[in-house]
């Protein structure tokens, strides 16, 4: 399966892919890393590991379609066939969903439908949740459609919040669990395993 991952920031989840693939646990090739951020760490991982890499800001562009135009050509050029988005912090145009239908996947810190939507990611999420009082969080994988974290989840892994928790550990426990799930979602994919009816996931 060949697969581009968008990231923003450091690109941990990232790291976790290439590790799962080195494992053989994920049955797939980084093809193409993309990044709104030219300080990225993703990008420096992408440098590091000889994996094409794309620097791509919709200000590089005079119009919207410019942009998605350059993104798509950019995708097809490397022929790729599944997006991650991990930690990609910019909302994916219409164009490019549409162009992917059911072929881009987003990772959330919480479970989704709680505690999304714009605005809501990295440290936001996991104070909002402990202000809330929640006794459990964790990881939603979905399918990304044209509004922020709304997808239909693929898969979801609960953390559980203890009474001592803070933002700043909880996003530990989260993180690592974003690690192990992401790979595992990614991989059902490369198996063919998921059928997707409307916002009903499968997997066989």
């Amino acid at each position: 399966m060949r697969l581009a991952v968008f990231a923003s920031g450091r690109g941990s989840n990232l790291d976790a892919i290439l590790s799962a693939i080195k494992r053989g646990d994920l049955s797939a090739q980084v093809v193409l890393v993309v990044s709104n951020n030219e300080s990225a760490g993703a990008l420096q991982t992408a440098r590091r590991s000889g994996i094409p890499h794309l620097h791509i800001n919709r200000d590089h562009f005079d119009s919207d379609a410019a942009f998605d135009n350059a993104l798509l050509r950019a995708l097809t050029d490397e022929r790729v066939e599944i997006v991650a988005l991990a930690g990609y912090l910019k909302r994916v145009s219409p164009a490019v969903v549409a162009r992917y239908k059911n072929r881009i996947l987003n990772i959330h810190p919480a479970l989704l439908p709680a505690f999304g939507g714009k605005g809501m990611y990295g440290m936001k999420v996991h104070q909002a949740v402990l202000d809330y009082g929640c006794k459990v969080s964790g990881v939603t994988v979905h399918l990304v459609d044209s509004e922020y974290d709304s997808g239909p989840p693929i898969l979801q892994r609960c953390v559980a919040v203890a009474d001592s928790e803070t933002a700043e550990s909880l996003a530990a426990k989260v993180l690592r669990a974003e690690h192990e799930v992401y790979s595992q979602a990614l991989q059902l994919f490369a198996e063919g395993r998921v059928r997707i009816d409307g916002r009903t996931v499968e997997v066989a």
